[in-house]
This record gives C-alpha cells, sequence and structure tokens, in this order.
C-alpha cells in the first residue's frame, strides 16, 4: 500500500520557485513602468494646450485678491 501522507518540498526545490516568482514580478514591474512611460508621452504630447491653458487661468486666481 503507498503511503497516506504528502511528500514535503525541498528547500532546493522551494528557493528556485522563489527566485522565479520574484523574476516574474520584475518582469511585470518592467512592463508596467514601460506602459505609464508610454501613456504619459501620449498625454504629454496631447496635453501640452490644455496644461499652458491651465496654469494661466491659475496665475489669474493667485493675482487677483482676496474675497472680503
Amino acid at each position: 500500500m503507498g503511503s497516506s501522507s504528502k511528500r514535503r518540498q525541498t528547500m532546493a526545490k522551494m528557493t528556485r520557485e522563489r527566485a522565479l516568482q520574484e523574476k516574474r514580478e520584475r518582469k511585470q514591474q518592467k512592463k508596467d513602468e514601460k506602459k505609464e512611460m508610454a501613456a504619459a508621452e501620449r498625454a504629454g504630447e496631447n496635453g501640452d494646450a490644455v496644461e499652458s491653458v491651465e496654469s494661466e487661468g491659475g496665475e489669474d486666481e493667485s493675482v487677483s485678491p482676496p474675497p472680503e
């Protein structure tokens, strides 16, 4: 008859699996950073005119005297 107890993982296998998981996480982080940079570039190209208008509006508000 076979044993009904489970075999335990060796430390070497656990270490290999942990290293592989960390490698996958680093790879995913790099992918996410690359996507964010691309999105920021696209927003920068499309949002240049919008940013200049917003900055002008912010200056007008700071120049006006506070309401009494």
